[in-house]
């Protein structure tokens, strides 16, 4: 028996990164305002340190967007794979030319491209999609932002998130 509601769960799961940066955040000012000598050093760390988590927990925040939908992703030492009802793959993040997101489907869905492969369409709510986030900053050269931007405004046309500086992949149409 759970004494919290379903939907207020999903949204501490969702800011999981956000509320223990906050709580360290709030411990490293305490130690900073009350503490002396070494204490006041070991607040300024956890602050920095928590001060980074927060950040970094509010991008992943604005990356999830629920889990449920079709098929499963699974990351494992730089393979993105994906199984899915009707079809599925896998991707490796180094050999990659192209990350696209593409709004007309439902759900939208990121597109994972590799030169001798066929794309690899992934729902944003497919199960363990929120792993894609985690191997996309392994893509040099990724604007964070304008993919977080893209996925929660979608535009009507697909759109390329990434492309590698010598890629000639085709474009989606």
């Amino acid at each position: 028996m759970s004494f919290i509601r379903p939907e207020a769960q999903k949204t501490i799961m969702r800011f999981r990164e956000v509320l223990v940066g906050a709580g360290l955040d709030v411990l490293g000012l305490v130690l900073i305002l009350t503490g002396r000598g070494l204490a006041v050093w070991i607040g300024v760390a956890i602050c920095i340190g928590a001060s980074i988590l927060l950040v970094a927990g509010i991008q992943r925040a604005r990356f999830r967007n629920g889990a449920g939908g079709a098929g499963v992703v699974n990351v494992v030492e730089g393979a993105v794979s994906y199984f899915g009802p009707l079809t599925g793959g896998a991707v490796s993040i180094r050999e990659m030319n192209r990350l696209s997101f593409d709004p007309r489907q439902t759900p939208p869905h990121w597109v994972l491209e590799q030169t001798g492969h066929d794309p690899l369409f992934i729902p944003m709510d497919a199960e363990g999609a929120e792993a894609l986030f985690d191997a996309f900053e392994g893509l040099k050269g990724l604007n964070t932002q304008y993919m977080l931007r893209v996925m929660n405004d979608p535009p009507a046309a697909p759109v390329t998130i990434w492309q590698h500086e010598s890629s000639t992949v085709r474009r989606l149409t």
